[in-house]
């Protein structure tokens, strides 16, 4: 009796042990990685996010199952230095590439712009496609690239994803002019979500024994504002449609990216690979003011105020992301990257330099804090399709201080603005003159950044001033 009492216990000790190994084998498989970049998505168009007029089941439902980040930020507010972060992560400045390619360059302003700032991505720059790829991840990426100093080919192509570390991929435009492509206008596919879809779908497919690199790179909701005649009469029929905030093409046209993510997240589902997934929802800037208000923020795309730069980020990942949460701590998307490298074991730590930080202990505890405090844009542009002025800016703790160039080379007036974003996040009550100690040390804060990374500055244009 007493023998296999002996014996009972030692299998159960033996079947313990080989869960334990078992739940640690599986628990060590390197997770999939999936990008997903929304173009010129607000803040607030998400319902997650607050809206009741906008139609987002799929990536709400995504909000519940991780982490729902409420101070995240694109490291700039146009999309292609934005891009450029997610690929290094580091800042836009650091890299020299501060404005959409190709720019503007007006020349009837107080200030020149700088001319030889960097229009594509340089081949030296080691991009999280080179990095994935060398840890042992196949890489696609489909959807809007915009790092080439062309758009098309042949010129696009030197510096198109293929050449930064991405095995598979296909690139897409917007539906406007020259870039409009055969099957957009066909099949309806006006801002290519099906298309991306589809062979993001193919992907993971072909890929499920992984692990994979995956960034599905949308063009919408960018304009020419386009989509389905039916979809946009079920919003242009929807209470509150003649709200500023809200537009009824644009809500036909997140209800198709909403669809888009609803089929993705529901393939990884099916193979079984949702559960290690690390997948990352984002938009690539704010959205733009002009076709609709980005409440409760200022302004929208271009500007340096929370209209241009606060943005959507979601990331879920269950099998380390066990309960869903709002964080309020501050991320950029040049954290992508570092992040991305450190929970699959990818190199973080080797002698690359990145801006951005690794922010995966949020993943296992919401009180574990990001080791930040500040963050930082520089644009020494003017940006025509909104009106933006060249400026630099930092948000440090709960402030935010905007420095203007022209005013500051110019010596005139309002050089700065300073707001607590906690009391008054829509932008609305400048505490330059009100609490002058912050804003000194925030704008000191600021100069030595600039300095650091190198940022190239505006010059008084000799010819109007």
């Amino acid at each position: 009796m007493k023998t296999s009492k002996i014996k009972l216990c030692y299998s159960v000790i033996s079947i313990c042990i080989f869960l334990i190994s078992c739940q640690k084998s599986r628990d060590n498989v390197p997770p999939n990685v999936l990008i997903i970049i929304a173009d010129d998505l607000g803040w607030s168009q998400i319902g997650c996010y607050g809206s009741t007029f906008y139609e987002t089941p799929n990536i709400d439902k995504l909000s519940k199952l991780g982490i729902r980040f409420s101070n995240a930020y694109s490291a700039a507010s146009i999309c292609s230095p934005t891009r450029a972060a997610i690929m290094t992560g580091k800042y836009p400045a650091r890299l020299d590439l501060t404005d959409f390619i190709p720019g503007n360059f007006p020349k009837n302003k107080p200030l020149l712009t700088p001319e030889n700032w960097q229009k594509f991505l340089p081949l030296d720059e080691i991009t999280i496609g080179e990095k994935m790829e060398a840890s042992g991840y196949y890489t696609g990426f489909f959807g809007k690239w915009h790092l080439s100093e062309e758009k098309l080919p042949p010129k696009s192509l030197p510096h198109n994803p293929s050449k930064q570390g991405f095995k598979e991929t296909f690139v897409t435009y917007k539906p406007s002019g020259k870039l409009i492509k055969k099957w957009q206008i066909e099949k309806k596919d006006f801002h290519n979500v099906d298309t991306i879809t589809k062979r993001g779908l193919e992907f993971i497919e072909q890929n499920k024994k992984g692990p994979f690199l995956l960034i599905l790179s949308h063009n919408t909701i960018h304009d020419p504002l386009l989509e389905n005649q039916k979809l946009i009469q079920k919003y242009q029929n929807k209470k509150g449609s003649e709200k500023k905030e809200n537009n009824p093409i644009i809500g036909a046209m997140i209800e198709t990216l909403d669809l888009s993510v609803g089929q993705i997240v529901k393939r990884l589902k099916k193979l079984k690979l949702f559960d290690n997934t690390l997948l990352i929802f984002c938009s690539d800037n704010g959205g733009k003011q002009k076709y609709a208000l980005q409440k409760p923020f200022k302004k929208g795309k271009g500007w340096l105020y929370e209209g241009g730069i606060r943005v959507p980020l979601i990331i879920s990942w269950p099998r380390r992301i066990r309960n869903s949460f709002v964080s309020e701590q501050m991320t950029s998307s040049i954290d992508f990257l570092p992040t991305i490298l450190n929970v699959t074991n990818s190199g973080l730590n080797d002698k690359s330099f990145y801006d951005g930080r690794d922010i995966s202990q949020v993943f296992y505890n919401k009180s574990n804090l990001i080791n930040r405090d500040e963050l930082y844009w520089h644009y020494p542009h003017y940006h025509s399709g909104s009106g933006m002025e060249p400026a630099s800016a930092i948000r440090w703790k709960d402030y935010k201080l905007i420095q203007w160039h022209e005013a500051t080379i110019l010596n005139q007036e309002r050089q700065i603005e300073l707001y607590n974003l906690k009391l008054d996040p829509g932008e609305n009550n400048d505490l330059s003159q009100i609490e002058p100690e912050i804003a000194i040390l925030m704008k000191n804060k600021l100069k030595n950044w600039i300095k650091e990374v190198d940022a190239k500055m505006p010059k008084v244009n000799r010819e109007n001033y």
